[in-house]
């Protein structure tokens, strides 16, 4: 069949040197899947032999002996050749236009509309100024606004829409139609599939929002690869771990805020106040935890824009999770205390930290953001509020080096005794940390003993502390190049003895040769950690910074005895929330003990009073038991 074309061949070059202004998402689309497409395209065939459609503005004499082809471009060239109003441009109105061919002297043959419709990709490649019926109307509207700043559809439309877009803005603008794209993946359904209606190879939507809330879908894609090019299977579970990892801890500090926020001051409630973050020396005053929190947050709101400036979605996903473990897991855990005893500055910190992040993550969580927003200041909504803005006044580098050194401490210690069967309330002697700047971590050092639950941590440098460092090698042999695969067994043999050595790039075997030269291995080939030599009694974990903890794991009396009291300490806690009590709530303590433990109890009654609001505590020997009791 015969087609009408645009003769893309023509102007290609110019494709794709204009294809360089754009600013593609994943990076390797520009010169690879669209550069490439753009580098081989071919003339474009743009007629479609359908009824519905928008019709080629082209008219053809009927006799060939008189040739002549017209084509109009608005409705005021096609009044003047056909002398008639024309208000309708779809079939079969737009068909009825005929005139004589001016080129026919004999006069008999006619002027007719060629019966083809455009390509529909013709309409949506058009669609930045065909929307705005330009150039004939909202002409400084459009000058004004093209190109578009941002597109987004799948990866796919690399052939589809961006091409025509870009086909036309060069053939008509000689510029690109839009300055950045997000080219997103394909969804695919849970048996790795294409989602499918026909198949039903995904979650229930409704149910979905139903279950888990929408935010929780939006955030679940939205950090996901799909939107870097990659593909992702959609599933419940992916879902709901969203809401496990992200939406409840994030709610669980909203919660824990407002929760002593309405009890303090003897129930009159908690004066909102935003601290000045451009006020140096007010800040220097504050909790160092204060300081942290703070600058941290300072960390994420610029780490934040700038992510998404550059369309990385899921980077900025990544960063507010990472802020959300911060939140939960060290600040509110090692400050609980403070806002039991009424800390003006802890509430005051928390609430500026809060408020600002929620403004920041607005446009990736909005309804829970929203909700907390509203509950948090009382205003109308976060989506009318200005993106956070702080100044480096709160910012504090070396505190957040140091710090985050800590919680990696922290962290790789809590490791150590989950993988050992070592219980977080069972108090342990001492922790070692060696590290090249022990002078960095020596004021966390109390922090650290409390949260990892030791009565010492002894902060050294390598040469210093007696530990010996060893390098471990596991190799890869599905990555080897395929001249050393039939030296495997030789590989394995020297890795075992150790007869290997380092290099810049990887790993070096001298003993073993391929095509008469020692064998070298890097990249997936190889896989390089570093451990450390503990002696018995000890458990050790080499953090990523190069930073290694030693955990002494052997217990005596004194320290079981103490581990008994914080294992009573949580049972009563769950008693107190069985019996329905408000976390402000004083008790008084009725506890049965065994005999064997009974001493060991009330040495620690103490702690246990003030962990639990006790007012009192009684304890008796007997079967375990304990009672609860407002006081």
């Amino acid at each position: 069949m015969s087609s009408w074309f645009v003769k893309v061949t023509a102007f290609r070059d110019r494709m794709v040197e204009l294809n360089q202004q754009i600013e593609w998402v994943p990076s390797y689309i520009k010169d690879g899947i669209f550069g490439k497409w753009l580098e081989g395209a071919r003339d474009w065939s743009i007629s479609r032999n359908r009824y519905w459609g928008s019709p080629i503005p082209v008219w053809k004499s009927d006799n060939p002996e008189y040739p002549r082809i017209d084509v109009y471009g608005s409705i005021a060239e096609l009044e003047r050749d056909f002398g008639v109003e024309v208000t309708d441009l779809h079939r079969p109105a737009i068909d009825d236009l005929v005139r004589p061919n001016p080129d026919d002297p004999t006069g008999r043959s006619m002027m007719r509309r060629i019966p083809d419709v455009l390509d529909c990709w013709f309409d949506s490649g058009s669609m930045p100024y065909a929307q705005v019926h330009y150039p004939f109307e909202n002409t400084e509207w459009f000058e004004n606004h093209y190109p578009g700043d941002f597109i987004v559809e799948y990866i796919g439309q690399t052939r589809g829409w961006f091409y025509t877009l870009h086909v036309l803005a060069t053939a008509l603008f000689d510029r690109p139609a839009f300055t950045s794209c997000i080219s997103h993946g394909i969804v695919l359904g849970d048996d790795g599939r294409k989602m499918s209606k026909s198949l039903r190879n995904y979650p229930d939507v409704s149910g979905v929002f139903d279950t888990y809330g929408s935010d929780a879908m939006r955030w679940f894609l939205m950090s996901s690869p799909i939107v870097r090019g990659g593909n992702l299977i959609v599933t419940e579970k992916g879902i709901r771990d969203t809401v496990r990892h992200v939406i409840l801890p994030l709610w669980n500090v909203y919660y824990f805020f407002t929760l002593y926020a309405n009890a303090c001051n003897g129930g009159e409630g908690y004066q909102a106040k935003l601290l000045d973050v451009d006020d140096r020396e007010a800040l220097a005053g504050l909790d160092v935890m204060d300081r942290y929190l703070l600058a941290r947050t300072k960390g994420l709101i610029d780490g934040v824009a700038e992510a998404l400036d550059a369309m990385d979605i899921p980077g900025a996903c990544a960063l507010v999770s990472d802020h959300i473990d911060l939140l939960t897991n060290w600040y509110v855990r090692t400050t609980r205390d403070r806002f039991w005893n009424e800390d003006a500055r802890a509430y005051d910190t928390l609430y500026t930290a809060l408020e600002a992040f929620l403004r920041a993550i607005a446009p990736l969580l909005p309804l829970l953001s929203e909700e907390m927003w509203r509950g948090l200041t009382g205003e109308r909504s976060v989506h009318l509020s200005d993106y956070p803005v702080w100044s480096d006044a709160v910012a504090d580098a070396d505190l957040v080096a140091a710090m985050d050194e800590a919680r990696a401490v922290v962290s790789s210690t809590h490791s150590l005794r989950k993988a050992h069967s070592l219980r977080v309330r069972q108090p342990l002697r001492t922790l070692t940390v060696v590290t090249e700047h022990p002078q960095a971590l020596a004021p966390f050092g109390d922090l650290i003993a409390g949260e990892v639950n030791v009565k010492n941590v002894a902060l050294d440098e390598v040469t210093t502390s007696g530990f010996q460092l060893r390098r471990d090698l596991k190799l890869n042999p599905k990555a080897f190049a395929p001249a050393v695969r039939k030296a495997t067994s030789q590989l394995f043999k020297a890795q075992k003895a150790g007869e290997w050595e380092e290099t810049e790039t990887g790993v070096r075997f001298p003993g073993v040769e391929v095509e008469g030269a020692p064998v070298e291995l890097d990249g997936d080939a190889i896989e390089l950690t570093t451990s450390v030599a503990a002696a018995e009694g000890q458990v050790a974990s080499v953090l990523a910074s190069g930073t290694f903890v030693v955990l002494d794991t052997t217990l005596d009396a004194e320290l079981e005895a103490e581990g008994y009291a914080r294992d009573l300490v949580r049972k009563i806690q769950d008693e107190r929330k069985k019996a329905g009590l408000h976390v402000a709530d004083r008790i008084a303590l009725n506890l049965m003990v065994p005999g064997d433990v009974i001493a060991g109890v009330r040495e620690h009654s103490d702690m246990i009073a003030h962990e639990t609001l006790a007012t009192s505590v009684n304890i008796e020997e007997g079967d375990e038991s304990i009672t609860v009791a407002k006081a």
